[in-house]
């Protein structure tokens, strides 16, 4: 099986699947309480139609507790969101969506994975960095910010190796 057919791949009391366009609600009651500037539905709905890599991590109960998305062609992907519940972050379900994406650029045969993070984010920084990524530049005022001021990004990159084998 691979990336992109697999229905599911168990981690714990957890399971990552594609999203489905019946996921929408639960996603967004996350990008709301995760995120002052979140997505609007219909940007989620954009990237399942564009055919984005986009997955969910349910729990065993089938409550949808994060999301990845991922964007893949021309030798490169971009994470374009990724996001844990609030209230079930710390027990490493990022590490777990960032490394399905990651995989899921290695199948589209991604030589390097680009992310954007707020520098006002530093546990997703130590996340990325953790994970191989290195800062390569900066998009100035590329965030909105809560005192109507603009936040620059931190672009980080990933270069895929082959796998070893």
């Amino acid at each position: 099986m691979n990336a992109v057919t697999r229905d599911e791949a168990r981690t714990g009391n957890t399971s990552m699947r594609a999203m489905r366009s019946t996921d929408l609600e639960a996603v967004m009651q996350i990008e709301t309480a995760a995120y002052p500037y979140p997505w609007t539905a219909g940007i989620f709905r954009d990237c399942l139609l564009a055919g984005h890599g986009c997955w969910v991590l349910e729990r065993s109960n089938g409550d949808i507790i994060g999301y990845g998305v991922l964007s893949a062609g021309a030798g490169e992907a971009h994470v374009l969101n990724i996001c844990v519940a609030p209230w079930q972050q710390g027990h490493g379900h990022g590490r777990h969506l960032m490394q399905r994406l990651i995989d899921l650029a290695r199948w589209h045969r991604a030589e390097r994975v680009f992310l954007e993070v707020r520098p006002s984010n530093p546990v997703a920084q130590r996340l990325y960095e953790s994970l191989g990524f290195n800062e390569i530049g900066r998009r100035p005022n590329y965030y909105p910010d809560h005192n109507g001021r603009r936040e620059d990004a931190i672009v980080m990159a990933m270069e895929l190796l082959p796998p070893e084998g």
